[in-house]
């Protein structure tokens, strides 16, 4: 917050019009500053550490990469961030990915003015705007996507590389995992590498999945 005690918001869209549009709409609002934009996922990077705003405003789909991994790297950096992701689908998988990234929000573009304004207080104030609904879905998928098989792959991993598994899942990144287990980034990469590996994945996302989907099918079954 500012001095005025204004909401500070970040603004990420690859589409100078949405920005525009977005950012007129937050800036004739009293409480609320816009005090940044960027149209990539590199520049936001580099804006967001400079301005350290309350709410980042964050399109999924990007030309350089995702707003989820945007947002990811930020609540890695500074978790008083809230990340409210903007997209013009309803993703499941989206949804999901956001949600391992530690966003506070997923709205459509469809939203109107008032409710993203909403939707922009809400996540200021620490609440979480996740569409319960959409949620129950994705976790219903995970569920229905249970493979007999989660038992052996699992049993392939090492008691460390288990440990590091379920630190993935959590959304930590390679640094953060090696402060909480006292080793070098580079060997928690080395890990990670091995671990992918044996469960027959190419990315750390989807390792992430499969943890937030065992965990989801071991709550079902209590």
């Amino acid at each position: 917050m500012t001095e005025e005690g204004k909401i500070t918001v970040f603004l990420l869209d690859d589409h100078e019009v949405v920005r525009r549009g977005v950012r007129e709409l937050l800036s004739m609002e009293p409480d609320i500053e816009v005090v940044g934009e960027a149209g990539t996922a590199a520049e936001a990077l580099v804006r967001v550490a400079a301005t350290a705003p309350d709410v980042a405003v964050l399109d999924i789909r990007l030309p350089d990469g995702s707003g989820v991994e945007v947002c990811r790297e930020i609540r890695s950096q500074n978790e008083n961030i809230a990340c409210l992701m903007l997209t013009s689908f309803s993703d499941d998988e989206a949804l999901f990915d956001a949600i391992m990234a530690g966003a506070s929000g997923y709205v459509l573009k469809a939203i109107r003015g008032d409710e993203l304004l909403g939707a922009v207080r809400d996540v200021a104030a620490g609440r979480s705007l996740l569409d319960p609904v959409a949620t129950a879905r994705v976790l219903e998928r995970l569920r229905d996507g249970g493979r007999p098989r989660d038992d052996e792959r699992l049993a392939n991993l090492t008691e460390q590389e288990r440990r590091i598994l379920d630190l993935i899942g959590e959304g930590l990144t390679n640094r953060a995992i090696g402060e909480r287990l006292h080793l070098a980034e580079k060997t928690i990469k080395n890990y990670v590498s091995s671990l992918l590996a044996k469960l027959n994945m190419q990315r750390r996302s989807q390792a992430a999945a499969y943890v937030a989907r065992l965990q989801a099918e071991r709550e079902h079954h209590l």
